[in-house]
């Protein structure tokens, strides 16, 4: 079974950083793109970011390149979400999915097959 899970998310400061991570598993890890989404109370979800695997060069949703980064350890199955200089408005429910995919992945999320639970992630003013 296809299985994705997310963890590193918690309680932090305004101004800190946190490492998100998506550890996966049922699949052939390579031959997909990983996508990370949020989605905060009351709020849609909104795209964060991905990466594939033809060159792990992630794309983002602007301007969420400017605090976060993704990369992806393919020898882990995992992939990461730095989170720095973390606001207030950050705090929400971050879900990675994946797609088979190959090239430029997509940002949106009604185009991945499997998602994870999520991690809440909290930023105090």
């Amino acid at each position: 079974d296809v299985q994705l899970v997310e963890s590193g998310g918690g309680l932090v400061q305004a101004g800190g950083s946190l490492r998100l991570s998506c550890a996966a598993s049922g699949f052939t890890f390579d031959d997909y793109a990983i996508g990370w989404f949020r989605q905060a109370p009351g709020k849609e979800r909104e795209g964060i970011s991905c990466i594939s695997d033809s060159n792990s060069r992630p794309y983002y949703v602007i301007p969420m390149n400017e605090r976060f980064t993704t990369s992806r350890d393919n020898a882990k199955n995992t992939v990461y979400l730095q989170m720095n200089n973390l606001k207030p408005e950050d705090t929400a429910v971050y879900f990675c999915a994946a797609l088979p995919f190959e090239g430029s992945c997509p940002l949106r999320g009604h185009e991945y097959d499997y998602w994870g639970q999520g991690t809440q992630v909290t930023v105090s003013s």
